[in-house]
């Protein structure tokens, strides 16, 4: 089987037009304006560069266009997904949760490898930093 030289892309797959890092808030992804609607599912790719200054535990937002609101994206067991979760390049199913007053935007399925900096073991006293 080859590949078509022209095809149409799903109306559903959002290619981002930004990736900012901003300390104190953390990773924003901007998508195209529009409007995303509640349990619809959507294929965001990340197409620009993480910025090199963003910490590795920095939440990551969306943000619609030019608003001001920004969108916590979630992991599938609803806690907010984290910087070094995200890669550049790659395409993320996500479903749209609303709320009566936000939203979010959830992973529909486990993201990339993330470090984890848990103790090995606990002896009673205080670990070294």
């Amino acid at each position: 089987m080859s590949c078509k030289n022209v095809c149409k892309l799903c109306d559903k797959l959002i290619i981002s037009t930004a990736v900012t890092f901003t300390a104190g808030t953390g990773l924003i992804i901007t998508i195209p304006a529009g409007s995303y609607s509640d349990n619809c599912k959507y294929c965001i790719v990340v197409a620009q560069n993480i910025p090199v200054t963003t910490t590795i535990n920095a939440p990551v937002f969306i943000q619609i266009g030019t608003g001001t609101q920004l969108y916590s994206v979630n992991k599938c067991d609803c806690t907010q997904l984290a910087a070094c979760g995200i890669r550049t390049r790659t395409k993320y199913s996500m479903c749209v949760e609303t709320t009566p007053t936000s939203g979010t935007f959830k992973l529909l399925g486990k993201s990339c490898c993330q470090p984890n900096n848990n103790l090995r073991s606990i002896n009673g006293t205080a670990p070294t930093v």
